[in-house]
């Protein structure tokens, strides 16, 4: 299961417009991608193409996640780039 951790760079964190732009981004891949908090165990991840469960995470900037991929095909660097970015001044 390909991995790959991220800091969160939007100012708000992971709420409303950087989570809606991710969960978009995150629903495109052909396989299922889940996030977590760094040192959540992978079985607690959640679906990275939901917004509520984006806003349920809790991310804010400066926090590590843990971005999975269930199989392959997912663009899990692409996925990284928009959340090491800060797309509240996008």
């Amino acid at each position: 299961m390909p991995e790959r951790t991220a800091t969160i760079a939007s100012r708000s964190g992971l709420h409303a417009r950087p989570a809606a732009i991710f969960a978009e981004a995150a629903g495109e891949s052909p396989v299922d991608v889940t996030i977590a908090m760094a040192g959540t165990p992978a079985e607690d991840a959640l679906d990275a193409a939901s917004i509520l469960s984006l806003m349920t995470l809790g991310a804010a900037k400066g926090d590590v996640v843990v971005l999975r991929a269930e199989g392959d095909g997912a663009d899990l660097d692409s996925l990284v780039t928009l959340l090491e970015t800060d797309l509240d001044a996008a």
